[in-house]
């Protein structure tokens, strides 16, 4: 069940972000992020005070999150976007993670399938995400799930230096 988070779940999201950040020391996965940098316990916190981050709950566990709003990255001002949308129009999905542990069984999917419907339901048909282009396993996801790649953008991402955005989008 994905809903708003709650102030209990923060521990949760936060364990998850350093099983993914424990994924990529170990050469397991590659994301782009760094410990203690980009994403921390505040990460969630900040999201949660916004009434920003969803949580996916699978019996009693949080297995997956997201912080969704209308916030464009610096970046993208960058992008040769293909729809021209006005910024109410827009809707964003940012650091979605899914645990490790339940990495392949559909979360990620899900969780997008959840934003989609939820930025349909907030008036914003133009949908816009972005992962490091390290992140294959994303992109690959998002691919499939619809998304365009519109372009690759050097940039400091979150206190992240060298990072290369790739910038994702879809009209729903």
């Amino acid at each position: 069940m994905i809903r708003k988070a709650k102030a209990e779940d923060l521990m949760a999201v936060a364990q998850i972000y350093e099983d993914i950040l424990t994924e990529e020391e170990a050469g397991r996965a590659q994301i782009g992020w760094i410990r203690d940098v980009y994403p921390t316990a505040d990460t969630a916190r900040e999201a949660f005070e916004r009434g920003e981050l969803f949580v996916d709950e699978e019996n009693g566990s949080v297995v997956a999150a997201g912080k969704i709003n209308g916030e464009q990255m610096p970046a993208y001002a960058q992008v040769d976007w293909e729809y021209s949308a006005g910024e109410n129009e827009v809707m964003v999905l940012h650091t979605l993670v899914v645990s490790p542990a339940k990495a392949g069984e559909g979360i990620g999917t899900r969780f997008v399938k959840f934003y989609e419907n939820y930025a349909l339901e907030h008036g914003c048909p133009y949908l816009r995400i972005d992962t490091n282009e390290k992140n294959v396993t994303a992109r690959r996801m998002y691919k499939k799930l619809g998304y365009k790649e519109r372009g690759i953008i050097p940039c400091v991402f979150n206190g992240i230096e060298g990072v290369h955005l790739v910038c994702l989008e879809k009209k729903v």
